[in-house]
C-alpha cells in the first residue's frame, strides 16, 4: 500500500510577485498536482516563476466533488499543494473544505507562510492588533447579514472586513448605520502600484466615497466598541428592564443565597454591594445584610 501523500498550503502573492517565498516556489515545483481556486490567474504566476507542475480547478462551486478527488489522489501517495486566487489558502475560500477532508482521511496538512490580506491590512491600520475578529465579506443575503451585524454591534475586538470597490459604499453605509460612527481604516490594492491605506471614521469614508469612486480591492479594519461603554449600557438595559427587586429574585431563584445575589446584581448595575443593601432597605424589601 502506498504511502499517503501531503496537502501543502501555499500562499502567494497578494500583488506583488517579490512576496514569493522560496519555499512556496519549491513546493510547488516539488508537487505532483498544484489544485488552484483560479487556474487562468495561477498560471501567469507559475509561468513567471517557471513552474511546470501540473494544475487543476479547485473553487467555489466544485470543492465538495473535487475535494474527495484530491484526497483519493493524496491516499494514493500524491502530493498537492492548494493554491488561492491570491493570498493565504483556507482564509474565506474553498481551501477550507479540502483541509478539513484531508484531516479526516488521516492527511498530513502543511502551510507554507507568506501574504494574508486580512493580516497585512490590521498591522498597517493603525488599529488595535492585540484583538481582531475576522469577517470575510458580509453575507449578500438581508437577513444573514443582518444577524452577523448584530453581533458585530457589541464586538470590543477590532473588525476586519473585505469589499469589492463596487459595493464600498453601500457597506460603508450599513457599518455607519449599525456600528455607529466609529474609526476605520481602508486598505486598498495591498502591496500593489497604487497601495494606500487610510485611517479616518465611517462618516468621513462614506463621504469620500461618494465623491471619489473606489477602484482597487478594500479591506476595512474597524475599531471594536468600548468595552467600557458596552458595560454601561448593559447595565442601563437591566436597569431599564427590571426592578432592583426583580433583579434580586432572578438570582436567588437561580440559587444564589441573598449576600451572592446583591453581589451580582450590584455588578450588573455599577454599584456597590452597599448601596444595593441600602436601595432593597429603602423599598422594604431587605431588613439584614
Amino acid at each position: 500500500m502506498a504511502e499517503c501523500g501531503t496537502l501543502y498550503l501555499v500562499a502567494t502573492p497578494i500583488g506583488n510577485l517579490e512576496d514569493m517565498t522560496f519555499r512556496a516556489i519549491r513546493v510547488l515545483k516539488e508537487a505532483d498536482l498544484i489544485a488552484a481556486e483560479d487556474t487562468r490567474g495561477s498560471i501567469k504566476l507559475l509561468n513567471h516563476f517557471d513552474i511546470h507542475t501540473p494544475m487543476t480547478s479547485y473553487h467555489e462551486y466544485n470543492k465538495v466533488a473535487k475535494a474527495k478527488s484530491l484526497v483519493e489522489k493524496m491516499l494514493a501517495g500524491q502530493t498537492i499543494a492548494c493554491v488561492t486566487d491570491a493570498g493565504t489558502p483556507g482564509i474565506s475560500d474553498p481551501g477550507e473544505v479540502l483541509v478539513q477532508m484531508a484531516l479526516e482521511a488521516g492527511i498530513r496538512t502543511v502551510p507554507v507562510p507568506g501574504a494574508c490580506a486580512a493580516v497585512n491590512a490590521l498591522i498597517s491600520s493603525g488599529q488595535p492588533t492585540r484583538r481582531f475578529c475576522f469577517e470575510a465579506f458580509l453575507p449578500p443575503e438581508k437577513k444573514e447579514r443582518d444577524a452577523v451585524l448584530e453581533e458585530l454591534k457589541e464586538e470590543t475586538r477590532t473588525i476586519v472586513l473585505y469589499e469589492a470597490p463596487h459595493r464600498l459604499e453601500r457597506t460603508l453605509q450599513i457599518l455607519l448605520e449599525t456600528l455607529g460612527d466609529r474609526s476605520i481604516s481602508l486598505c486598498r490594492e495591498l502591496t500593489k502600484k497604487h497601495e494606500e491605506i487610510r485611517k479616518t471614521t465611517i462618516a468621513a469614508a462614506l463621504s469620500a466615497c461618494r465623491e471619489t469612486e473606489p477602484r482597487g480591492e478594500y479591506v476595512l479594519v474597524i475599531e471594536g466598541r468600548d468595552r467600557r461603554e458596552l458595560i454601561a449600557s448593559r447595565q442601563e438595559a437591566v436597569r431599564s428592564e427590571l426592578t432592583l427587586e426583580e433583579h434580586m429574585r432572578r438570582y436567588e431563584e437561580s440559587g444564589m443565597d441573598r449576600k451572592e445575589a446583591m453581589k451580582a446584581v450590584a455588578k450588573d448595575r455599577g454599584l456597590t454591594k452597599r448601596e444595593v443593601y441600602s436601595l432593597l432597605l429603602q423599598s422594604g424589601s431587605d431588613s439584614e445584610e
